[in-house]
């Protein structure tokens, strides 16, 4: 009788789906996120509230309501995929695609946050400086707020790919369960549960558990060594 071997071709293909989802995804939440970061921190128009409850709600949230919603506006009857037809797209709905849309969302106030902190404990006289220097208000995100904030940026990063590589509800009505093409390590781990292969969910699950570890480690450890360089 052969064994089960620990790792199926399924998995190995989760594994590749998950990574490249959360590389992805958090490129974009950095690319987006940064500048949303610094605008609800310097803005004072009062519709500000409104957008900052807005990047926060999926904190709150149910992931398989915020999934649902999402699902009906990227599925055949979605406002989203009615206009990616009319460039002869296909619904987003169960692709990969839709995935990062969703995973982008889910994980947007993961990445703010921790940015809007570390701009918002910015001393605000090292702008006021720049400017008297004729620094635009571009060059002063750019060369000032950017390199002081990047114990902020560096959390985010690390927060935004763990919490896409941990996702489950959002994905699961986004993307369903198709492996090679959505199918995620969170996904695969219940599948082999729901099987009894508790082999296979133990090292999928194992290894999602040293990941987040070591994750921690990088940024508890980067965090200390940038305070003691600012004492």
């Amino acid at each position: 009788m052969e064994s089960t071997p620990l790792l199926t071709p399924a998995d190995v293909s989760a594994v590749r789906i998950t990574v490249e989802l959360a590389a992805l995804t958090t490129a974009l939440l950095l690319l987006v996120g940064t500048p949303l970061a610094w605008w609800l921190t310097v803005s004072r128009r009062r519709w500000r509230v409104v957008v900052e409850a807005i990047v926060s709600l999926p904190l709150v949230l149910p992931p398989t309501v915020l999934g649902f919603y999402l699902l009906l506006l990227m599925g055949r009857q979605g406002p989203l995929s009615g206009l990616m037809d009319l460039f002869g797209g296909r619904s987003l709905a169960f692709t990969f695609s839709g995935l990062v849309i969703g995973s982008f969302c889910y994980s947007l106030p993961f990445v703010v946050q921790p940015i809007q902190n570390a701009f918002s404990m910015l001393d605000p006289r090292l702008f006021d400086a720049a400017a008297t220097l004729r620094a635009s208000p571009l060059d002063r995100f750019l060369t000032v707020a950017l390199p002081l904030a990047r114990t902020g940026l560096l959390t985010a990063a690390v927060l935004g790919f763990a919490h896409t590589v941990g996702e489950f509800g959002v994905v699961l009505m986004i993307g369903g369960n198709i492996p090679g093409e959505t199918q995620v390590l969170s996904i695969a781990i219940y599948d082999h549960v729901e099987a009894l292969e508790y082999g296979q969910a133990h090292l999928l699950s194992g290894a999602l558990l040293a990941l987040s570890f070591i994750l921690l480690l990088v940024v508890y450890g980067l965090n200390r060594r940038f305070s003691v360089v600012r004492l």
